[in-house]
């Protein structure tokens, strides 16, 4: 009895609250340097790790380095990356196996749109979309099936017509093209620098392209270096209220590409 009245008389420890915001990896973030200036992803090794691993092998090898955007669509994408800046082109390393889909653990997903077909919501800064509630709870594992979402900023591998030919092109959207979505692996998504993406030369190939100067893995720059920047954590109360305002302007054609998810520099 003494046990029990004395558990009793303990406080109650309140869960604590989940921050607004959240550091950036740099473990997991590419810094590309362009003529047009700085553009940062953040890349997610959970929904595509043979694309990320292969993207900072080239970024470690110098491979990107002076690399033009060799096809630019306004309003679509930029497409680099390939070392003879037209399309085709390969490094020395095998091609990649498409990771077109992905399964996630549960509650890795912060939904913010939900119907009986399907779900869209965020991990971390990338937009993802997924099975309907009832596939999902056939799933074996418990985990979610989920693809990225092609919505502004999401970082992509190109390929040619075989879904196996992912090589070395990456691309990034000015623009949302869901129609790509589980058709071209999602590899992470431009947490600084979309008006840079918006702001490269235009063309097929473009008149004057533009090119990347250096691309870096964030970890390896010196500490002075590295950029320090706070990503909106899409799993606290700021990132809700964001949604819910944005759900509000754009009523019934929101999407999760409507989403930005904000992003500043650290304190």
């Amino acid at each position: 009895m003494r046990i029990a009245a004395a558990l009793l008389a303990l406080p109650l420890i309140a869960a604590a609250p989940v921050p607004d915001w959240r550091p950036l990896d740099p473990a997991n973030a590419l810094v590309i340097d362009t003529t047009k200036g700085r553009v940062v992803v953040e890349m997610r090794p959970d929904f595509a790790p043979k694309a990320v691993e292969r993207v900072t092998l080239l970024a470690r090898e110098g491979v990107y380095d002076g690399l033009l955007f060799h096809r630019v669509i306004d309003g679509f994408v930029d497409q680099t990356g390939n070392p003879n800046n037209k399309d085709g082109g390969t490094s020395s390393h095998p091609d990649l196996a498409p990771e077109f889909s992905f399964r996630l653990p549960a509650g890795a997903l912060t939904p913010v749109r939900q119907a009986s077909d399907g779900v869209e919501g965020f991990v971390g800064a990338s937009p993802v979309a997924g099975v309907g509630a009832e596939e999902a709870k056939r799933s074996p594992d418990g985990k979610l099936r989920a693809w990225g979402a092609y919505c502004p900023g999401t970082a992509g591998m190109g390929r040619q017509a075989d879904p196996g030919t992912s090589n070395s092109e990456i691309f990034f959207m000015r623009g949302p093209s869901r129609r790509l979505d589980r058709d071209y692996t999602v590899w992470g998504q431009v947490v600084q620098g979309l008006d840079v993406v918006r702001a490269v030369a235009v063309g097929e190939p473009p008149a004057t392209p533009d090119k990347m100067i250096r691309v870096r893995l964030a970890a390896d720059l010196p500490a002075a270096e590295q950029p320090r920047l706070e990503i909106l954590n899409e799993k606290g109360p700021a990132f809700a209220a964001l949604v819910a305002k944005t759900r509000k302007v754009r009523g019934a054609d929101f999407s999760v590409c409507d989403v930005q998810v904000p992003v500043r520099p650290a304190p």
